[in-house]
């Protein structure tokens, strides 16, 4: 196969990709991913929520909607056209989470050395910290101010340029032991070089010049004052408005295509805001034109936390997704939802976890199990687990191979090697904590928690037409599956030796 040809069989998934390198690049935390998906929702027609007030009486049949949780988890949905009051409706939920490891600047963060200014930094969730070396980082997040008029404000901020690098070793200085494993101490090792030290003394004489508030105010005098310049310039404010933070540095390089053809995104976060922007790109369509006899809520969710084990108010670990269902359940309902009702809701109710899979490695081939081998551009993978670090099983399993025939979509499985150990998703914690059906899903890539991540354009494109699938066609097949078993006979026990009906 010429490059030629090769390009021209990946080109019908390029428009997409190159539409997700743009999110992914533009959402270098939870919150500026969550406040991308808020502007594409606001142009379709979303209606954003305050979940600080009763939801009676703002939601209807055809409407589309979203809220945040503390602005790093977002929840979107759409009533189906059909929807009845009293009647048992099911919610067809995707979900992911919007986080991804990362360095995250510590609350006092000011830190020196050997002539150089650097940042206190705290490692969130599994990293592949040594590929975080050498690269040209910046910084993002939250920022909270006081204002001149005595509120607080929050905003988001992205300083783009590349302030902050973490530097390896030179070769030479290492010993024989250092040069065969690159080992990390992530508190000593992963500190970002940001200034030279005699330039931080002259810039915090400075500030601290501006007034005595600057002396006194322990938690900003914690925080290196070329930082908190460097924030008040791009937010233009002062420096003494600044009260508090949320930053997190990131990867400056922009998601690319890759690959001779171009067959492969390459980028950081893939892992999860491939899902994330797929599962939003579906939805947007979806309720774009929503079928006329649908019946059902239409939801998708981007949790925050999910790379720390989601236990927190905005993971899928606490009570986000079940006061979803049953907020949205009960307003569409005139304020109320009888236990009864609810429960009926959550037995017609299904999720697809979504989270990015490990495709195969060819230089590290036999790290797979031989049957369960994803391919990058192969289809999405369905991830199965007889421990339960996977929510997979025969008949939600079935369902996601079903929705992929019904689509003509390519299905792979995934289980991990028996010598290996297994990560975990939201889905355990979600069918857990709601009882909803759950099964684990993902589209295959490469270097998963790396600084930079692999995955194939079509997998993307197979992803959107999977969920595209769920949301259209799930409850036809939902309703054509027998739920009950029949015909099994067991051995009620040797002293009897009565069979009995299942």
């Amino acid at each position: 196969m010429n490059i030629r040809k090769m390009a021209s069989d990946f080109s019908r998934h390029i428009p997409l990709a190159e539409k997700a390198c743009k999110f992914i690049t533009a959402s270098p935390d939870p919150f500026h991913a969550v406040h991308n998906c808020i502007t594409k929702l606001q142009n379709s027609g979303f209606e954003g929520l305050a979940t600080d007030e009763p939801l009676t009486g703002k939601l209807q049949a055809g409407g589309k909607y979203y809220y945040t949780v503390e602005h790093s988890t977002i929840v979107a949905f759409s009533v189906g056209k059909a929807y009845q009051a009293g009647k048992t409706a099911g919610f067809h939920i995707i979900g992911g989470h919007t986080d991804s490891p990362n360095l995250k600047i510590k609350p006092r963060s000011k830190r020196s050395g050997s002539g150089c200014t650097l940042l206190g930094v705290e490692c969130y969730g599994g990293g592949l910290w040594h590929t975080w070396f050498d690269r040209d980082l910046s910084v993002s997040g939250r920022v909270m101010l006081r204002t001149k008029a005595g509120g607080i404000d929050q905003r988001l901020v992205n300083l783009e340029d590349p302030v902050a690098r973490i530097s390896t070793l030179a070769i030479h200085l290492q010993s024989a032991e250092e040069r065969k494993a690159f080992a990390v101490n992530k508190e000593n090792h992963t500190a970002p070089i940001v200034a030279t030290e005699s330039k931080a003394n002259k810039s915090a004489k400075e500030a601290l010049e501006k007034g005595a508030e600057e002396h006194v105010n322990a938690w900003r005098d914690g925080h290196e004052p070329l930082l908190l310049e460097a924030i008040a310039e791009k937010l233009e404010c002062s420096v003494e408005e600044i009260i508090d933070f949320e930053l997190n540095l990131y990867d400056t390089q922009p998601a690319s295509l890759g690959g001779i053809g171009k067959e492969f995104l390459n980028s950081a976060r893939l892992d999860n805001l491939a899902t994330v922007f797929a599962a939003f790109e579906s939805l947007t369509e979806y309720a774009e034109e929503l079928p006329e006899d649908s019946q059902d809520i239409s939801l998708v969710v981007g949790f925050d936390h999910e790379e720390i084990g989601s236990k927190s108010a905005q993971g899928a670990g606490g009570p986000a997704m079940y006061d979803a269902v049953k907020r949205v359940s009960a307003a569409l309902n005139g304020g109320t939802i009888s236990p009864d009702l609810f429960n009926a809701c959550i037995r017609k109710s299904f999720v697809l976890s979504v989270d990015q899979a490990h495709a195969i490695h060819p230089n590290y081939a036999s790290k797979h199990e031989a049957q369960h081998a994803p391919k990058l551009n192969g289809g999405v993978v369905v991830k199965s687990n007889c421990n339960q670090r996977y929510s997979t099983n025969g008949f939600t399993g079935f369902v996601a191979r079903e929705l992929g025939r019904m689509a003509d979509i390519p299905i792979q499985e995934f289980v991990v090697r028996n010598d290996c150990g297994c990560g975990s998703t939201i889905g355990p914690t979600l069918a857990a904590n709601t009882g909803i059906r759950v099964v684990d899903m993902g589209m295959p890539q490469l270097s998963m928690h790396s600084c930079r991540e692999m995955m194939g354009i079509a997998d993307l494109s197979h992803g959107v037409a999977l969920f595209n699938a769920f949301f259209n066609n799930f409850r036809i097949l939902d309703n054509g599956i027998c739920k009950t078993i029949s015909g099994t006979t067991v051995m009620d026990g040797e002293a009897s030796g009565k069979k009995r009906k299942l």
